[in-house]
């Protein structure tokens, strides 16, 4: 099968998967984009909203679509890396010998929902730091090797401080798209509103198997990338470091800038999205698109800046005004 069939069978699938999910989730266009563009290169991704905006609903969904096994932590306080990595325990043979036994935790799956994340401790934040970097975890000296792929999607709540911790820069690098899910429109709300409260609910259906997944991350890593849209990924990153950048904003305003994995994370999402509409190469189009979602959760701004009203989308919309034509 060549590149043009095997892109057309999985833009195909794709787009069945996307019509499946929006089934069951209304009026989250962007956000379900987002999330499949994330999906499709590999990464993990940060789901910020209010509650009550299907954030979990939508992991469940795409668990299902896309065949996908998936495991669900409340994050609370007193959360326990052992509660997501699982733990050893002793036990007693028949003939007497003791020995210790692994337990696998939840995160042995396909995809793991993190809900509410910032609630859970960072001793129990940083136990997800190694399963999300090098898809495996130790314990007790012994490494145990994930199912693939393995996804983590983790739920946050911008409202609530009280009893929550911020997640460290380390961690928040490890997400290769921090998603906003805004309100919904009144008519999606609408249809939500009557869909969800009769006497039954539309049930998704599996579209995509993980081996399929697996075959479109596949392609996805192997599609061309351009001089101009590889050049504007560069520009438009390292113009968000206040050591070199030529923006005022930036320079004056800007606490940290991205680093290296956001120029690997906008190369592959750019991909994904290309593949999502339907094209063999990506464009400046769909790195501008994914510029915010990519870039606004690996750079800060001082308190000074926040004090006169200057934030990370701002200063990502005057970088993105600044990428040479």
């Amino acid at each position: 099968m060549d590149n043009v069939e095997n892109a057309e069978r999985l833009g195909h699938l794709l787009s069945q998967s996307r019509a499946e999910i929006g089934k069951v989730i209304f009026g989250q266009h962007d956000v379900i984009e987002q999330t499949l563009t994330c999906l499709l290169s590999g990464g993990h991704a940060l789901l910020v909203g209010v509650p009550g905006l299907a954030k979990t609903r939508l992991v469940e969904t795409l668990g299902c679509v896309l065949g996908l096994a998936a495991k669900r932590v409340q994050c609370t306080p007193d959360l326990m890396p052992s509660d997501i990595i699982g733990s050893e325990v002793l036990e007693e043979t028949p003939e007497g010998r003791r020995a210790f036994r692994f337990i696998p935790g939840p995160v042995f799956c396909q995809v793991l929902m993190a809900d509410e994340i910032n609630r859970a401790s960072p001793r129990t934040q940083s136990a997800l730091l190694q399963a999300m970097q090098e898809k495996r975890v130790s314990v007790s000296g012994a490494t145990h090797d994930l199912p693939a792929p393995f996804h983590v999607l983790a739920t946050q709540n911008p409202l609530e401080h009280e009893g929550t911790y911020p997640l460290p820069e380390a961690q928040l690098d490890r997400f290769l798209m921090e998603i906003d899910v805004p309100y919904p429109d009144r008519d999606a709300e609408r249809r939500m509103m009557i869909a969800t409260t009769g006497s039954g609910e539309h049930v998704a259906k599996t579209v995509l198997s993980a081996a399929d997944l697996m075959s479109a991350q596949a392609f996805v890593r192997a599609m061309p990338v351009g001089e101009k849209v590889a050049d504007g990924i560069l520009a438009l990153v390292r113009s968000g470091r206040p050591q070199e950048s030529t923006l005022p904003t930036v320079r004056h305003h800007v606490n940290w800038g991205p680093g290296p994995r956001a120029c690997q994370a906008l190369m592959l999402c750019a991909r994904a999205r290309a593949l999502l509409g339907g094209r063999l190469a990506p464009s400046m189009e769909d790195v501008i698109a994914l510029a915010p979602a990519v870039l606004r959760h690996r750079m800060a701004v001082s308190l000074s800046a926040r004090a006169d009203g200057i934030t990370v989308a701002s200063v990502i919309s005057d970088m993105i005004k600044a990428i040479p034509a």
